[in-house]
């Protein structure tokens, strides 16, 4: 929504509210962002009449907080860039952690007394689930920047306030560490203090990569100085600094327990040693190569072995499929169930295993079969993409549905829950480019829902919103 489109929004607004906090879903014209977080705040039993946002901590245990915090060593930074804009343009500006607690709050004496009185103060929580829709609470439910205007807090009294929230995240893990957050009580936020709250969350995970990169500095500096460089040098969060130029361990490893030794993503253990501020990886044998499986979409589905390509039947890429999406192994009964539901025969899938085996060589075990190598598949990236919540990466990589000509019964039951889970995430939370994307696919061509939301959020004059009216009015 424009600045502009402020004007025309508050009449709206109010209807869509009174007709949401009654139990009417809110009419057309809402901001999907904002009706979504509007039913996770009802369905959450948030009470639009509640109070100020709960105190979860009190000075003395806030102290300790902010001194253990990441953000801790950027605050002065931040305070920097953003408290004096507050002061002059009459707001307050806050940074949270990743549950939405207050670690810091400073801005214009006088709105902060306003803000005293809501809880928007260091301390309290704006966790969505509690305060309903909100700047905080809202960038945090879905992992990305929002503006939330007046009455579009379910909360009525915040309905005088206006605020602008942007994530920081860890360049080093990706998680979440928190946001920073910009608070008014006029009915909207100018466009620059918008951009501006952007900048700050950008400006502080550019330092802390900066941080991450010097310290990777010094400990690559330390592993340098070491006789033969043994071993291959991890960060302390488990990111493979050096020693690894063939990537057998890929970007990262998962770190184990103290006293546990490491598991490798392929299976394999390896010695951990801990090493100035970061691990040697030492004993670990050359990996197996990979296993690359590219099985959505309509195109040639296809197999490779490190850079060895494999012809693939549809049958064997089945088998293939199921094997990765079964990790743990099946057996022959089993894999013939998988395959031809109740008319299925064990002895049909041995021979079909020996011949596939015959392709991969040792790359498949028997009893039960198992693929050995470490495995890689467009499907199983998508599943994780699902899980971390990434609809423009989602997008990218969902080309159409699992092995589309499959008629085994396991196949169609994960394609069918593939499609619909992707279907949903991006309706939820994907962009026009990511709708677009998924447009582009088997499903997506005619999927009016989808072709509808693109012709409604996209400028008319845009190419992709005249496609979609096109397919929707197409006989």
């Amino acid at each position: 929504m424009s600045y502009a489109d402020l004007d025309a929004y508050p009449d709206s607004l109010r209807h869509a509210y009174e007709r949401a906090v009654s139990g009417e879903l809110p009419p057309a014209g809402l901001r999907q962002l904002i009706s979504a977080s509007w039913r996770r705040s009802i369905d959450a039993g948030v009470d639009p009449d509640g109070g100020p946002a709960p105190l979860v901590y009190d000075s003395a245990d806030l102290a300790d907080v902010r001194a253990s915090h990441p953000l801790r060593p950027l605050l002065p930074l931040l305070a920097q860039t953003l408290t004096a804009t507050a002061e002059v343009s009459e707001h307050v500006v806050a940074v949270t952690d990743s549950e939405g607690r207050v670690l810091w709050r400073d801005g214009d004496r006088g709105v902060m007394r306003l803000a005293d009185r809501v809880g928007l103060a260091a301390g309290h929580q704006w966790a969505e689930g509690r305060m309903g829709t909100n700047g905080i609470g809202t960038a945090l439910a879905t992992r990305r920047s929002v503006h939330v205007y007046s009455e579009e807090h379910v909360l009525r009294m915040l309905h005088v306030w206006s605020c602008s929230a942007a994530l920081i995240v860890d360049p080093d893990t990706g998680a979440l560490l928190g946001c920073v957050d910009v608070s008014g009580t006029a009915p909207s936020l100018h466009p620059a203090t918008v951009a501006l709250v952007g900048a700050a969350a950008r400006l502080a995970e550019a330092q802390l990569a900066l941080r991450m990169h010097e310290r990777d500095a010094r400990l690559r500096h330390r592993f340098d100085a070491l006789r033969g460089r043994p071993g291959i040098l991890l960060s302390a969060t488990g990111r493979v600094i050096a020693g690894d130029p063939a990537g057998l361990l890929g970007e990262r490893v998962q770190l184990p327990a103290p006293g546990e030794r490491l598991l490798l993503r392929d299976g394999r253990v390896a010695a951990l040693e801990p090493f100035a501020d970061g691990y040697l990886v030492q004993g670990a044998p050359p990996a197996a190569p990979t296993l690359t499986l590219s099985f959505l979409g309509d195109g040639r589905h296809t197999a490779a072995i490190g850079e060895r390509r494999l012809p693939l039947s549809l049958r064997h890429a089945e088998i293939l499929a199921l094997l990765a999406l079964h990790p743990r192994g099946l057996t022959a009964e089993q894999l013939s169930f998988h395959l031809y539901g109740d008319e299925g025969n064990p002895v049909t899938i041995r021979a079909e295993i020996h011949r596939l085996r015959g392709q991969l060589g040792g790359h498949i075990t028997a009893k039960p079969y198992q693929l050995t190598s470490p495995v890689e598949g467009d499907f199983l990236q998508v599943r994780q993409l699902l899980a971390a919540n990434a609809p423009a990466a989602l997008s990218r990589t969902y080309t159409g549905p699992l092995l589309p000509r499959s008629e085994s019964p396991e196949i169609r039951r994960q394609r069918d829950e593939l499609e619909v889970q992707v279907r949903s995430r991006l309706l939820l939370s994907g962009s026009p480019g990511d709708l677009w994307a998924y447009a582009q696919t088997t499903n997506g061509r005619e999927d009016i829902e989808i072709l509808e939301r693109l012709a409604g959020s996209l400028p008319p004059t845009d190419h992709r919103a005249a496609a979609a009216h096109a397919r929707l009015t197409a006989d």
